[in-house]
């Protein structure tokens, strides 16, 4: 397959993982906006901010509520809480809501913010558009019909009516595609790349979310152990795993049992060994690369994430310390798929 339409389907696959888990996000966050106490609804912000790496607009430290200069870094304080990165408000309700207003275009329209909701969509439908000849006209008619739709409203349009219906049916546009792209799509490399995109995104989005729980979990929980537990279940219903913790464990939340039910369950959908176990199946399943020192170092890292999680999770005392070790690694692995498929040195041409 030509190197650029392996790239193209495969950053197709991973825009859409993208703004997938962005709308799944906003869903439950919208959700939360009419009856959750205003501290569990900035600290929904929060993790959405913080797992994305990114500031909300204007937030210049020095003039953020909670910002103190004795902190290192100029660190907010929030709840009374030090250290978290995220910003944070003691405004009422109104004020709340106002800023949840601004915070949701941040992430669903503003087109400045490659990882808003429609900056990623238009991202996956432009690489789609380029590869149509890889992909079914059903997969293109799919795709384009939901761009068109969102691509005429606003955050305005949204708010005004149901904000968590546009992002549930966002995702479930998005899921469609996928389904149409399981049955119609050509089962030859460009599946493979696709699908490679696709669940190397999903493993590096659920890291960031589970390092930003946790980074949560240790600002909330000895102030606010309540919200602490509601802020876990949010987390499983992510994941559509409440029922399937509950059946494993019990209705009691503990986190750490909320961690290794996402982490290890072969059997829950989104869950990271899986991610892992896919993307290492998807690569397996492509010819070697013109580059045979990168190709092989890919193939040999996927095996590596993929025993870290099944292996040294079950043993490790710092979860927190391996999950940024497998974030460094599904990094690594990007850039060794690049330098293998898609951006290796071509022979030069032989003197004459």
């Amino acid at each position: 397959m030509l190197a650029r339409s392996a790239q193209g389907l495969y950053w197709m696959g991973r825009y859409l993982e993208r703004a997938d888990h962005l709308c799944r996000l906003l869903r439950l966050q919208t959700e939360a906006l009419v009856d959750r106490p205003i501290a569990e609804i900035y600290s929904g912000w929060n993790r959405i901010y913080t797992c994305l790496d990114r500031q909300p607009p204007g937030a210049r430290p020095d003039s953020l509520p909670g910002y103190d200069p004795s902190l290192p870094d100029g660190i907010l304080q929030v709840m009374g809480v030090p250290g978290t990165r995220a910003w944070q408000s003691s405004g009422g309700d109104d004020y709340t809501l106002a800023d949840s207003f601004t915070l949701a275009d941040d992430l669903t329209f503003e087109r400045s913010n490659s990882a808003s909701v429609f900056s990623c969509f238009a991202m996956g439908r432009e690489n789609a558009r380029q590869m149509r000849h890889c992909i079914s006209a059903e997969m293109w008619t799919t795709l384009n019909l939901a761009y068109l739709r969102i691509q005429q409203v606003d955050i305005l349009d949204i708010w005004n009516t149901s904000p968590e219906t546009f992002y549930a049916d966002t995702a479930a546009e998005i899921d469609t595609f996928m389904g149409v792209a399981a049955a119609t799509m050509y089962r030859d490399e460009g599946w493979h790349f696709m699908q490679l995109g696709r669940f190397i995104e999903r493993a590096q989005l659920a890291i960031a979310l589970f390092l930003s729980q946790m980074e949560l979990f240790q600002l909330t929980h000895a102030s606010s152990p309540e919200e602490s537990e509601s802020d876990w279940i949010t987390l499983l219903r992510m994941y559509h795993a409440l029922e399937a913790y509950n059946r494993a464990y019990s209705v009691e939340i503990i986190p750490d049992q909320v961690l290794d039910l996402l982490a290890t369950d072969p059997l829950l959908p989104d869950s990271l060994c899986r991610s892992l176990d896919v993307l290492a199946a998807e690569l397996a399943s492509i010819d070697p690369g013109p580059d045979p020192e990168y190709d092989a170092a890919a193939r040999r890292l996927t095996g590596r994430l993929a025993s870290m999680v099944h292996y040294d999770w079950p043993d490790s005392a710092d979860r927190r310390r391996l999950l940024i070790r497998l974030s460094t690694y599904c990094m690594d692995l990007h850039a060794l798929v690049s330098a293998a498929f898609f951006d290796y040195a071509t022979a030069a041409p032989s003197p004459t």
